[in-house]
C-alpha cells in the first residue's frame, strides 16, 4: 500500500484521536460519579446565566415586533436607545400583565375548589362519625373502613411524625433555602437579560469576532451559521407557538361555554397559557381545570376531559401544522423527545428552549448529511468516468 505524507499524516490524526477517545472512555466509566458532580456544578453555577439568554431570547421576540411597529426605518427623530427602551417596556408590560390576568382568573377559584374538597371531605367525615355499623356496612367499601383498626392506624401514624420530625425540618428548610437561591438565580438572570436586550447588536459584533479570530475559519463559520439558524428558529418558535396557544385558548373557552361546562373563561385562559410549552402544556392545563370543574360536577368533568382530548387532535392535527408551518422542521417524534429531555435539564425553560434546539441540530444534519451525498454522487461520477476513459 503507497502511503503519501499527507495520507500518513491524516491516518496518524485518527490513530491517535481513536486512542484519545479510548482513554477517555476508560476514565469516563472509572470516574463516572466525580464527572457527574462537576458537571452539575457547573450547570448549577452557569444555570443563571443561561436563563438569563432564554429569558432575553423570548422577550426579544415581542420587543422586535413593537420596534418595527411604533418606529419604522422611515421615522430618524426617535433615538436608537429610547426605541428600544419604549418596546421594552410594552413588552414586559405585555408579558407579566397576561400572566398577572391568568393567576388573577385561575388562584382565586383553585384555591374555593380546594376548600370544597376540604369541605366535602370533613363532612363526609363527620357523617361517618355518627353512623351505625350497620349503616356504614351499608356504604360502598363500608365492610373495608370497619375492618381496619383505625387506633392502631393513628398510633402508627403518630410514631411516624415522631420518627421523620427531624427530616421533615430539614426538608422544609432545605425548600426554603432552595426556593431563596431560586429567587436570587432568577434576580441574576434578569439583570443579565436586560444587559443582553440591550446590548445584543455589540455582544453580537464581539462573539462573533472573537469567534473568527480564536477558532479555525472551517469551526467558525460553521458556529456562526448553526447560531444564526437557531435565532431564526427560536423566532419562528415562539411566534407560531404563541399563536398557536391563544387559538387553543380562545377554541376551549367557546367550546366549554357551548357545552354549559363552568369556569370557561378561566380555564380557557389556563390552557392557553399552559399551552405555550409544547405538546404537554396544553395538558396541564387541562388537568388543573378538570380538577376545578370536578368541585362543580363531575359529569361536566367528563365531558370536558372527551371535550379537550377532542380539541388536542384537531389542534395537534390541523391547527398546529398550519400556524407553525415550516418555521420549525422537526418532525413530532423528535419534539417529543426534545421536551421530554428538555424538562428533564432545565424544567419549564428546558421546554420551551429544547425545540428550537433541536430543530436547529436536525437542520444541520440535514445540511451535512446532504453535502456529504452530494460528494459521494460527485466521487462516484468521477470514478465511473476513469473506469470508461480505461475501458476505451
Amino acid at each position: 500500500m503507497n502511503l503519501t505524507p499527507k495520507k500518513k499524516k491524516k491516518l496518524t490524526l485518527w490513530v491517535i484521536g481513536i486512542a484519545a477517545a479510548c482513554i477517555a472512555i476508560v476514565f469516563g466509566l472509572k470516574n463516572f460519579e466525580m464527572i457527574k458532580e462537576t458537571f452539575s456544578w457547573i450547570v448549577g453555577l452557569v444555570m443563571p446565566l443561561i436563563i438569563g439568554i432564554a429569558i432575553a431570547m423570548i422577550i426579544n421576540v415581542p420587543m422586535g415586533f413593537f420596534e418595527k411597529l411604533l418606529f419604522p426605518e422611515k421615522i430618524k427623530r426617535v433615538k436608537p436607545k429610547l426605541k428600544r427602551l419604549i418596546s421594552f417596556l410594552i413588552s414586559i408590560v405585555l408579558i407579566f400583565g397576561i400572566l398577572a390576568g391568568v393567576v388573577w382568573l385561575v388562584i382565586p377559584e383553585l384555591v374555593d375548589a380546594v376548600a370544597v374538597i376540604v369541605d366535602g371531605a370533613l363532612d363526609y367525615t363527620y357523617k361517618i362519625s355518627n353512623m351505625s355499623m350497620e349503616e356504614i356496612a351499608q356504604l360502598p367499601f363500608g365492610k373495608l373502613l370497619l375492618n381496619i383498626d383505625w387506633n392502631k392506624t393513628m398510633s402508627n401514624v403518630q410514631q411516624w411524625i415522631k420518627e421523620q420530625g427531624g427530616v421533615i425540618v430539614d426538608t422544609a428548610v432545605g425548600t426554603v433555602s432552595s426556593v431563596a437561591g431560586g429567587v436570587y438565580d432568577f434576580f441574576i438572570a434578569c439583570v443579565f437579560a436586560i444587559y443582553i436586550i440591550f446590548n445584543k447588536e455589540t455582544l453580537k459584533r464581539q462573539v462573533s469576532k472573537l469567534v473568527r479570530v480564536w477558532v479555525p475559519k472551517k469551526v467558525a463559520d460553521t458556529t456562526i451559521h448553526a447560531t444564526t439558524i437557531l435565532g431564526k428558529n427560536f423566532k419562528s418558535f415562539v411566534s407560531g407557538q404563541s399563536l398557536e396557544a391563544v387559538i387553543l385558548g380562545v377554541m376551549c373557552m367557546i367550546g366549554m361555554l357551548i357545552l354549559r361546562i363552568p369556569y370557561a373563561p378561566m380555564v380557557g385562559a389556563l390552557v392557553g397559557v399552559t399551552a405555550i410549552i409544547p405538546v404537554v402544556g396544553g395538558f396541564i392545563g387541562a388537568g388543573v381545570g378538570a380538577f376545578m370543574i370536578l368541585t362543580v360536577s363531575p359529569v361536566k368533568a367528563v365531558v370536558f376531559v372527551v371535550f379537550i382530548l377532542v380539541l388536542q387532535q384537531i389542534e395537534g392535527n390541523v391547527i398546529y401544522p398550519k400556524v407553525m408551518g415550516n418555521s420549525v422542521s422537526l418532525p413530532s417524534m423528535w419534539i417529543l423527545a426534545a421536551v421530554t429531555i428538555g424538562g428533564g435539564i432545565a424544567g419549564a425553560i428546558g421546554m420551551l428552549l429544547s425545540v428550537p434546539i433541536a430543530s436547529t441540530i436536525y437542520t444541520l444534519v440535514c445540511e451535512a448529511t446532504q453535502k456529504r451525498e452530494s460528494k459521494n454522487a460527485i466521487t462516484e461520477t468521477a470514478t465511473d468516468t476513469e473506469k470508461d476513459d480505461e475501458l476505451v
